[in-house]
């Protein structure tokens, strides 16, 4: 074997096992956060319910909403372990695009339950952070639309 073919292998080798957190903005696959099912995913402030193998997938007349820009809406609910307001964030990790923007109801108090609705503009990787006082919970998740989802 030659000495380039043997330095283009281990290059390989290197790009396909890298232990790097995706970077937003750059292509890559996505590695969703996932539980078993039932299991709420979680920590000793915030736990959510994510969707099963880590994928929203948008399908029509299934859960979730498309509005008419492509966006697409999902519920997610919370439990708020520590007393405070819930913020989330998001960004897309694989591709540019719009921030996420999350719709969070009053009237559930500042501990326990909340409902929110999670607006992503557009399919892809995305990381999702919630956060309440001095912690918060971040998950990854893959937004797919299989024919839409039910209209907004």
């Amino acid at each position: 074997m030659s000495i380039r073919v043997l330095l283009w292998a281990v290059a390989l080798v290197s790009l396909t096992t890298s232990t790097q957190p995706l970077r937003r903005g750059h292509a890559a696959t996505c590695s969703p956060t996932t539980t078993p099912p039932g299991v709420r995913y979680g920590n000793e402030f915030l736990s959510t319910v994510l969707w099963p193998d880590g994928r929203v997938i948008f399908r029509p007349g299934g859960s979730g909403f498309s509005f008419p820009n492509g966006a697409l809406e999902m519920k997610f609910p919370w439990w708020r372990l520590v007393k405070g307001h819930l913020r989330i964030e998001g960004h897309r990790l694989d591709n540019p695009a719009p921030p996420l923007q999350a719709h969070i109801p009053e009237g559930y108090g500042d501990l326990g339950f909340q409902a929110t609705g999670l607006v992503f503009p557009t399919v892809g990787c995305w990381e999702v952070t919630g956060r309440i006082g001095e912690g918060h919970l971040t998950f990854v998740t893959e937004v797919v639309r299989s024919g839409g989802g039910s209209p907004r």
